[in-house]
C-alpha cells in the first residue's frame, strides 16, 4: 500500500473513537446551546494557533513546508465564529482548557520534527475537508448560520475543489521518502494527535454534563 493508505488504515480505529458518542453526538444531535457550541470553536481557535503557526516557521522547510497551505489557515475564519456566537468581547470570554493545553504543548514539541507536524496537520485537517463539511450543514440547520460566522471554520473556498486537494494531500504524504521506522513514527503520532483531540471533547463534554 502507499503511505497514504497505511496511515488511513493504521489510524482508523482512532478515528472512529474520535466520532464515538461524544460531545460531537450531542452537538449534531442539536442537544448544546450556542454557547455549548462556542466552547468547541474556542478550543479549536487556541490549537489552530498553534497548528498554523508552527505552518508558518516551518514554510520554508523542503519537507514540512510541502505541507504549508496558507489557504487553509483557520485563525481569521474562528475569530469571525466567535465574534459570531459570543460577540464583539469575545476574547475576554475563551481560555484554553487543559486537554487543549495539552494539545498545543504537543503541537509545540515536535514542530521541530517535520513528521510530527505533518501527523498533527493531517489529523485536523484531512478531518475538517471530509467529515467536517457534514459537521457544517448540520451545524447551519440546528443554529441557522450562514456564511461569514458561526460555521466559517469549515467553509474552505480558497481551496477550489475538495475531493482533488485531498488526492493533492495524499499524494504528497506518498511522495515523502520515508523509512519503515519514520512511517511508523508518524503513524503513532497521527494515533496520538487522535487521542488528544478526542480528549478535548471529552473535556467539553464532562463540562456539558456537570452544567446540567
Amino acid at each position: 500500500m502507499s503511505f497514504s493508505e497505511t496511515l488511513k488504515a493504521a489510524t482508523w480505529g482512532d478515528h472512529e473513537a474520535a466520532e464515538g458518542e461524544s460531545y460531537l453526538g450531542e452537538l449534531m444531535g442539536g442537544r448544546l446551546s450556542e454557547q455549548e457550541y462556542g466552547e468547541m470553536v474556542a478550543q479549536h481557535y487556541f490549537a489552530y494557533l498553534a497548528l498554523d503557526g508552527a505552518a508558518k516557521a516551518l514554510a520554508g522547510h523542503p519537507v514540512a513546508g510541502r505541507f504549508v497551505f496558507p489557504e487553509l489557515f483557520r485563525e481569521p475564519a474562528l475569530e469571525r465564529d466567535l465574534a459570531a456566537i459570543y460577540g464583539a468581547g469575545w476574547r475576554e470570554r475563551i481560555t484554553p482548557s487543559k486537554s487543549t493545553r495539552t494539545l498545543v504543548a504537543r503541537i509545540e514539541q515536535v514542530a521541530d520534527w517535520p513528521g510530527g507536524y505533518i501527523a498533527h496537520h493531517y489529523t485536523r485537517y484531512l478531518g475538517d475537508l471530509s467529515g467536517g463539511q457534514f459537521i457544517r450543514m448540520e451545524l447551519q440547520k440546528i443554529y441557522g448560520y450562514r456564511k461569514g460566522g458561526g460555521v466559517d471554520f469549515y467553509i474552505f473556498d480558497e481551496v477550489g475543489s475538495l475531493p482533488r486537494f485531498k488526492d493533492e494531500y495524499r499524494a504528497r504524504l506518498d511522495a515523502l521518502e520515508l523509512d519503515e521506522r519514520e512511517q511508523q513514527r508518524i503513524i503513532r503520532e497521527v494515533k496520538l494527535a487522535y487521542q488528544l483531540n478526542t480528549e478535548v471533547l471529552a473535556e467539553l463534554l464532562h463540562a456539558v454534563k456537570a452544567a446540567a
